[in-house]
């Protein structure tokens, strides 16, 4: 895939020093980053419905009565992550020498091309199969899944490197929080009405005379497309480096990364403080069901309130923080954070009797991880050069997927051998533990 070399000749933003500005407003009237926002809303709603959507696809067509879903399921999760561990560092090397803007909208517009290509490719394969035992119409969207899932790689971090250049710096935390709310909402809505949507979709397909089950493909892969237009009108202002324009060394540009991070602590330790915070929720996205199972009040497969719930408060968290948070130091903001997701845990863990006070607590982990989570993020940002922060984003999107995956695996695992309140006290002593050796090495670098 060859990227176009010529860009406009805008200047970034944040070359100039400017003084705080408080509050939302200088984001909202930044024409640059409103697109990139824009293209956010689409691609993210896009990823967090295609689960939804493979999994009705799966229900109408390849389940059969009496069978669990989840061994249909399971390999399209597989599919979905494996790309997130394999590429994710590689596409971050791309980033830094392709241009952004060409990666985000081909990205998108490639995905949403392989999802409106799922109807033809599910005709054209039915009633076929894989050496008589797997339907190739699944295969076939086990590949189609897997495709996605690595142009995704290559959006994740050329978006993040998009920010620091369209963003001055003094108002990056404003719009990480603006991003990060948008993600939250994004999650909660993804997973809440994704179903309702997708049937919505499908309704008013066969009013237009398309077929049977073809409105909800046209919906998430418009939606791709919907992103890939709209980021047609950005202009980054990036200006491509000579080096830029050789190609990529792979490994080598992956080890110039690692070997950055190595130099540079404020980063690294901003870094390893986000894959902490990412491991605690990913572990928790599985102690959610026993947490459920255990309060008198839900059933077991109504964990989704609590997640949530956590959703929420991280939600409202970040928007406050865009708006109030310049003047606090980042490294105090993630040390209070810390402190309050290690009290959250801490009180979650004697909560599987009350559903009200499991939500509260639920919502004040949200709330304190968001004090984590965007602070940490606007450092990466602004503390990366130019140049590396393809390779930067690469590699913590690499090591961001390693921390939601590990935990799935290990914390039922954990629950088994240790007990739940033991377990969730544990990850508090993590987070608490994560928080204040970060705070005691950044404490001098606000």
């Amino acid at each position: 895939m060859r990227l176009s070399e010529s860009e406009t000749s805008l200047e970034p933003e944040n070359i100039l020093e400017q003084p705080d500005s408080q509050g939302f407003a200088p984001v909202f009237k930044n024409n640059r980053f409103l697109i990139l926002w824009g293209g956010q809303i689409f691609s993210q709603l896009a990823d967090k419905i295609y689960l939804v959507l493979t999994i009705a696809i799966v229900a109408n067509q390849f389940q059969l009565p009496g069978q669990p879903i989840s061994k249909w399921v399971s390999p399209i999760t597989i599919a979905f992550t494996i790309p997130a561990v394999l590429f994710g560092s590689l596409a971050g090397v791309y980033v830094d020498r392709w241009q952004k803007k060409s990666i985000l909208v081909i990205s998108n517009l490639i995905r949403g091309v392989l999802v409106l290509a799922l109807p033809a490719v599910l005709l054209f394969s039915q009633g076929k199969t894989i050496l008589d035992i797997i339907p190739l119409g699944f295969g076939l969207m086990l590949a189609i899944t897997f495709a996605v899932s690595t142009f995704t790689q290559f959006f994740a971090p050329a978006e993040q490197a998009v920010i620091p250049l369209i963003v001055d710096d003094c108002n990056l935390l404003a719009a990480n929080s603006l991003y990060t709310t948008t993600m939250m909402a994004l999650l909660i809505v993804g997973f809440a009405i994704g179903e309702p949507l997708l049937h919505i979709a499908d309704n008013l397909g066969l009013q237009a005379g398309l077929g049977n089950g073809i409105g909800k493909e046209i919906l998430v892969g418009g939606a791709y497309a919907i992103a890939g237009i709209i980021l047609l009108a950005l202009q980054t202002g990036e200006k491509l480096q000579d080096s830029e324009k050789e190609q990529p060394h792979p490994w080598q540009d992956i080890k110039d990364g690692i070997k950055y991070l190595g130099k540079n602590q404020r980063v690294r330790n901003a870094l390893i403080q986000l894959v902490i915070l990412f491991s605690i929720f990913a572990a928790l996205v599985i102690l959610a069901v026993s947490i459920a199972d255990r309060i008198p009040q839900i059933e077991a497969e109504q964990f989704g309130f609590l997640l949530a719930a956590a959703g929420v408060g991280m939600g409202a968290s970040a928007a406050i923080l865009g708006s109030k948070g310049q003047n606090i130091s980042r490294s105090r903001l993630s040390l209070i954070g810390s402190i309050g997701v290690a009290g959250s845990l801490t009180g979650l863990s004697f909560a599987t009797q009350n559903l009200w006070f499991a939500l509260v607590m639920t919502v004040l982990l949200g709330a304190f991880a968001a004090l984590v989570g965007v602070p940490m993020q606007t450092t990466i940002q602004s503390k990366t050069p130019v140049e590396m922060r393809g390779k930067v984003f690469g590699l913590q999107n690499n090591a961001v997927n390693i921390a939601l995956s590990l935990p799935l695996v290990l914390a039922a695992e954990a629950e088994t051998r240790f007990g739940l309140p033991l377990v969730i006290l544990g990850l508090a002593a993590i987070a608490l533990l994560g928080g204040v050796l970060t705070w005691y090495m950044m404490r001098n670098e606000d």
